[in-house]
C-alpha cells in the first residue's frame, strides 16, 4: 500500500468509528429533544454536561495530550522506555484531575453560573448544579482514557481508541429509554449515566492496550526530567485550551439569556460536529503521532506529503458538508428533531445556528491540519498566542452583536473566530522552514473540489422547491430527506470525476484501502 493509501486507510478507520459515535449521539439528541425539547431539564443537562467536556479540552484532547502524543511517538521510535513514561504522565494526570473534581464539587453553583448566568433565579439553575455534580467525575475518567488512547494511537492501533466514544452515546441512550420505561426522571438517568460511560471508555482502550503489550499502571508519584518536560510543553497548550473555553463560555452566556437558545446551540452544535468529528478528530489523531515520528526519524518529504494529504482528505469530505449545512439546514433540523417537545419554531431557531456554523466548518477541520505542524515540534506557545487573537474577536463579535441578533451573535462569533484562528495558524506555519509546501497533487485538486461543491449546493437548492411539501408532511419527510441525503453526493462525486479531481481507481483504491 503506497503511503498517501495507508494515511487514507487510518483516516478512514479513525472517521468511520467518529461517525458510528455521531450517529449514536444524534440518536441521544433526538431522544433528548423528544423527551425534554428545549425545556428546563434539557438546558440544566446541557450546561452540566458541558462542564466535564469542557475541562476534557485540557487534559483529554486538549493540552495534556497534545504534549504527551509528541513526546511518547518520539521515545516509542527512539526505545526509550515509553511505557515508563506513560505511567507517570498518568499518574500526573490523575492527581490533577482528582484534586479538579473535589473541588468542582465544592463550587458547582459557581461554575454553573460562569457557564449560564441566565439561568440564575429559575429551575435551571438548582438543576444544573445537582446534574453538574454528578457528571463531573467523568472528566477523571475520560481523560485517563484519551491518554491511553493516546498511546494506542501512537502504536498505530486506531480502530479501538476512535470505536470508545461509541459507548457514551449507547449508555446515555440506555438511560434515557430505561428510566422513560421506568417512569423516572429522564434528564436525572441521563446526569448518572455520564460518569459510567467514562468508566466504560477507559475499560475498553485500557484493556485494548494490554492486549497490544502496553499496560499502562498508575506509579508512584515523581517529578521526572521526561516529566518536567511534559508539564512545560502542556502549560502553554492549556492556556490555549482555556482561550477556546473562554469563546465557548461567551457563546452560552450570550445563549442563556434567551429561553431555549442553549439548546437550539446545542442541537445545531451537535449536527455540525458530525463531520467536524468524523474529519477534523481523525486528522488530529492520526497526524500528530505521525508527524512526529516522521520529525524524530528525519523525514521532511514525507511530513510535507503528510499535511498535504491531510488538507486533500480534510477538503474532499468538508467543503460538501458545510455547503449542506448552509444550503439546507432547515430541512435538517425540521426532520431529525422536529418531534414531542420540540416544534418549528425550535426547528427555525436551530436551522439558523446550524447555517452559520456550517460557513465556519472548513475552517475548524483545517484546524486540525495546522495544528499539528507546531504541536509534533513541542511548540504549544504559537497555537496559544493565536487562540487568545481569535479569543478576543469571539468576544468582540458576541458582545457586540448580542443587542442586534441576540443567541445568533454567538454563532458568529464561534465561525467569525475559527477563520481568524486558521489564517494565523497557516501564517504560522509557513514561516516554520520545510513544514508546509502545497503540492502539485493538491494544486490540481482543489479548484475541482470546489467546482463539485458549488454544483452540489445549487442542486440541492433547487430540489428542495418540489420538496418542499413532502418535507413537512409526516409520513414524507424521512424519505424527502433521504433523497436529498442521496442527491448531494451524487452530484458532488459525480462531478468531481467528471472534472478529473480524483479517478474511479482512485476512489476503489481508497475504499478498499491498498
Amino acid at each position: 500500500m503506497t503511503r498517501p493509501f495507508r494515511l487514507a486507510a487510518a483516516f478512514m478507520t479513525v472517521g468511520g468509528w467518529t461517525l458510528a459515535s455521531r450517529v449514536m449521539g444524534f440518536a441521544r439528541d433526538i431522544l433528548i429533544a423528544r423527551y425534554l425539547g428545549a425545556g428546563a431539564a434539557a438546558e440544566a443537562f446541557l450546561v452540566a454536561f458541558a462542564l466535564p467536556n469542557m475541562f476534557r479540552r485540557f487534559f483529554a484532547e486538549g493540552a495534556f495530550n497534545m504534549a504527551f502524543v509528541p513526546l511518547f511517538s518520539k521515545r516509542l521510535e527512539r526505545g526509550e522506555d515509553p511505557q515508563g513514561f506513560a505511567g507517570d504522565a498518568a499518574t500526573a494526570l490523575a492527581i490533577i484531575l482528582v484534586a479538579l473534581t473535589l473541588l468542582a464539587q465544592v463550587f458547582m453553583p459557581w461554575l454553573v453560573l460562569a457557564m449560564a448566568s441566565g439561568f440564575a433565579g429559575d429551575a435551571r439553575f438548582g438543576l444544573a448544579v445537582e446534574m453538574g455534580r454528578i457528571a463531573f467525575p467523568y472528566i477523571l475518567f475520560i481523560s485517563l482514557a484519551a491518554l491511553v488512547s493516546g498511546v494506542l494511537n501512537a502504536l498505530g492501533r486506531f480502530w479501538v481508541a476512535a470505536a470508545a466514544p461509541v459507548a457514551l452515546n449507547v449508555i446515555l441512550v440506555g438511560a434515557m429509554v430505561g428510566a422513560a420505561g421506568l417512569g423516572a426522571d429522564i434528564g436525572m438517568a441521563l446526569a448518572w449515566a455520564v460518569p459510567v460511560a467514562g468508566i466504560a471508555q477507559l475499560a475498553l482502550v485500557w484493556g485494548a492496550a494490554r492486549r497490544a503489550g502496553f499496560t499502562v499502571r498508575l506509579r508512584r508519584p515523581r517529578l521526572t526530567p521526561e516529566l518536567k518536560r511534559l508539564l512545560v510543553i502542556a502549560a502553554p497548550a492549556a492556556l490555549a485550551g482555556g482561550v477556546m473555553q473562554v469563546n465557548l463560555l461567551v457563546g452560552r452566556q450570550v445563549a442563556s439569556f434567551t429561553e431555549g437558545a442553549v439548546a437550539w446551540l446545542g442541537y445545531a452544535d451537535r449536527l455540525y460536529q458530525l463531520p467536524l468529528g468524523v474529519v477534523g478528530i481523525a486528522i488530529g489523531v492520526v497526524l500528530l503521532p505521525d508527524l512526529s515520528r516522521r520529525l524524530a526519524a528525519g523525514d521532511r518529504a514525507g511530513g510535507i506529503d503528510a499535511i498535504n494529504r491531510a488538507a486533500e482528505f480534510s477538503l474532499v469530505l468538508t467543503l460538501p458538508a458545510a455547503a449542506a449545512l448552509v444550503v439546507i439546514p432547515l430541512p435538517l433540523i425540521s426532520v431529525l428533531f422536529e418531534r414531542g417537545a420540540f416544534g418549528p419554531e425550535d426547528s427555525a431557531a436551530t436551522a439558523a445556528a446550524l447555517a452559520i456554523y456550517g460557513l465556519g466548518l472548513p475552517a475548524f477541520v483545517l484546524q486540525k491540519v495546522f495544528q499539528p505542524v507546531f504541536f509534533a515540534r513541542e511548540d504549544t506557545r504559537s497555537p496559544f498566542r493565536y487562540a487568545v487573537v481569535a479569543m478576543v474577536v469571539n468576544a468582540a463579535l458576541a458582545i457586540g452583536l448580542m443587542p442586534v441578533l441576540g443567541y445568533i451573535a454567538a454563532a458568529l462569533a464561534t465561525t467569525g473566530a475559527a477563520w481568524v484562528m486558521l489564517v494565523l495558524l497557516v501564517r504560522g506555519a509557513r514561516r516554520i522552514d520545510g513544514a508546509v509546501e502545497l503540492d502539485d497533487r493538491l494544486r490540481r485538486i482543489l479548484p475541482r473540489i470546489v467546482l463539485s461543491t458549488v454544483v452540489m449546493a445549487a442542486g440541492l437548492w433547487l430540489a428542495t422547491i418540489p420538496l418542499a411539501g413532502a418535507l413537512g408532511a409526516p409520513g414524507l419527510r424521512y424519505a424527502a430527506l433521504l433523497a436529498l441525503v442521496v442527491l448531494g453526493p451524487t452530484l458532488y462525486f459525480g462531478t468531481a470525476i467528471a472534472s478529473g479531481a480524483f479517478s474511479l481507481a482512485q476512489a476503489r483504491k481508497f475504499l478498499r484501502r491498498g
